[in-house]
């Protein structure tokens, strides 16, 4: 790592560090905030190409502070793993950074009061790909639902977004993970340009 790179790198972590308390005490929605017990911001590599954006923590997410931990955290590893990829090569996060009661979909009014925080990781990591694990993270992302929104290449500010099926409805639809890999497919070829 080169010095320059290592200025950049040391730039976000404290950005991400401000950005994290902030989050964590964070009051804007006062049914996630009193029932939390922890925000979970994100995790993985700020200097990251691929950012992974999913709705919002679950239980097992809350628990730990880590975004994707639970079922369908192992499955996003697994689906990781076949890209070739490691957690530690991307960034994950979610729309929302606090579980919904009974996980729940956030409400438009939640996201809203998040949206803010993921816009400024994304500003931040600044990836050459974004990848939106399911309808909420394509709707905020791209500003249409998972069903039409994957298949197809998207934009965001200056990153070249795709959209798929969350993990956790992949637990549920076995056949969807053909579509899955199909999405991922157009990253990869995409990436190897």
């Amino acid at each position: 790592m080169n010095e320059l790179t290592f200025d950049i790198l040391k730039e976000k972590n404290r950005i991400f560090l401000k950005m994290r308390d902030e989050v964590s005490e964070c009051v804007r929605c006062p049914q996630l905030c009193y029932s939390r017990n922890q925000s979970v911001f994100g995790d993985g590599n700020p200097m990251a190409r691929v950012m992974f954006i999913g709705e919002a923590p679950g239980r097992d997410e809350d628990k730990e502070g880590k975004p994707f931990v639970g079922r369908s955290g192992k499955l996003l590893n697994n689906i990781l793993k076949a890209c070739g990829w490691k957690r530690e090569d991307v960034y994950i996060a979610n729309v929302a950074k606090c579980r919904p009661p009974n996980n729940r979909v956030p409400d438009p009014e939640e996201i809203d009061n998040c949206s803010g925080y993921l816009k400024k990781q994304i500003e931040v990591i600044n990836p050459e790909y974004i990848v939106c694990l399911g309808s909420v993270a394509s709707n905020f992302i791209v500003g249409m639902p998972i069903s039409r929104a994957r298949g197809q290449w998207h934009n965001y500010n200056e990153c070249k977004v795709i959209c798929t099926w969350h993990p956790s409805y992949l637990l549920r639809n076995e056949i969807a993970k053909k579509q899955t890999w199909s999405d991922l497919q157009l990253l990869l070829e995409d990436m190897r340009q």
